[in-house]
């Protein structure tokens, strides 16, 4: 039997140090950047150990070609940490990631400074009001199905069998049809159901950055504290458009919401992209984008307002409970 396992070491096992300032020249200095393959390397350990330990006491002859290719000592604390032995291990997939603990920050803590707020914020947001909305009855009441949908690789494009480009979110609906016995014969009822859903892409949305304000189109810029943000592009680059952006202002505002920011990128700067565009162009399904504003985004130590968390997770609360009825105003 092959078992997959789960695994986190919540220690600093391993890091990148950067060369030392002095050790570069001022032309370096200047034109500072990184080269993926020479400077990333990990330092894991002192190979002296070794010598002072007498060498490692592993047998090669037992192993395969692929444990032979693996850094022993990583393969011998992964194998501690599981508790199996090393040559039960065959295979692993790791990403390294920062172990430091969020923390609050500015004069009144009004700040999280923390790592990955890209996209653990929302992910965080979405399954608490999702949870909120069990424990209050609502699903008792909902005519609609509730659900959150948490996607793999959505930095590196989201083409993969776990990823935004996949056919889950597709593949849900129509088992839910069929496990509630509507549309299980007719496909006119599966399409329906697309057509009345409405995803919300909610990723982190770029706050104005007091040292970089020229970033930003001047009367679009969003704060941190100030509330959720709908980003827009015209390049489709977001897929937000003016029913959607509708129906997510007036969410907020029957929530007693701060009103809704706005963020459109400068003609002239780039703005990224999200699972909005993918999901859609997959499913046909409305979307929006959207977020909590941040700085430093892909930074190892990221931003957001505390009183964002809160305007995230009502707003999400409110989607559960109220979407429909605003979404029945609507004349299509």
């Amino acid at each position: 039997t092959i078992r997959q396992k789960m695994i986190k070491i919540d220690r600093p096992i391993l890091r990148i140090p950067n060369l030392a300032i002095h050790l570069q020249t001022a032309k370096e200095r200047e034109a500072f950047a990184v080269n993926k393959e020479d400077d990333l390397s990990p330092i894991l350990a002192m190979a002296v150990k070794d010598s002072l330990t007498g060498g490692s006491t592993d047998d090669d002859s037992t192993k395969d070609e692929w444990q032979k290719k693996q850094e022993p000592l990583l393969v011998q604390m992964l194998a501690a940490e599981l508790g199996v032995e090393t040559e039960d291990i065959l295979d692993f997939e790791l990403n390294l990631f920062d172990v430091q603990t969020a923390s609050l920050g500015g004069l009144h803590s009004e700040f999280v400074h923390s790592a990955r707020l890209d996209n653990l914020a929302s992910c965080f947001l979405s399954l608490r009001g999702l949870i909120d909305h069990v424990k209050g009855g609502g699903v008792q009441n909902d005519e609609d199905i509730s659900m959150i949908a948490m996607f793999d690789h959505e930095e590196v494009g989201s083409s993969s069998a776990t990823g935004a480009g996949s056919p889950i979110i597709g593949e849900a609906v129509k088992r839910i049809n069929h496990a509630l016995g509507a549309g299980a014969d007719s496909p006119i009822l599966y399409d329906r159901a697309i057509q009345r859903s409405l995803v919300l892409s909610v990723d982190q949305a770029h706050a104005v950055h007091p040292n970089y304000a020229s970033k930003h189109e001047k009367n679009h810029g969003p704060v941190m504290n100030g509330g959720m943000v709908i980003k827009r592009n015209a390049n489709q680059r977001y897929a937000t458009n003016g029913v959607t952006g509708l129906i997510i202002r007036q969410l907020a505002k029957n929530a007693g919401l701060p009103p809704i920011q706005e963020f459109v990128v400068r003609n002239d700067c780039g703005c990224g992209s999200t699972i909005g565009p993918v999901i859609s162009t997959a499913t046909g399904m409305r979307a929006i984008d959207m977020g909590c504003p941040q700085l430093s985004m892909h930074s190892i130590r990221e931003t957001m307002g505390v009183k964002d968390l809160t305007h995230g997770l009502a707003l999400f609360t409110a989607f559960f409970s109220d979407f429909s009825a605003i979404d029945s105003k609507i004349e299509e």
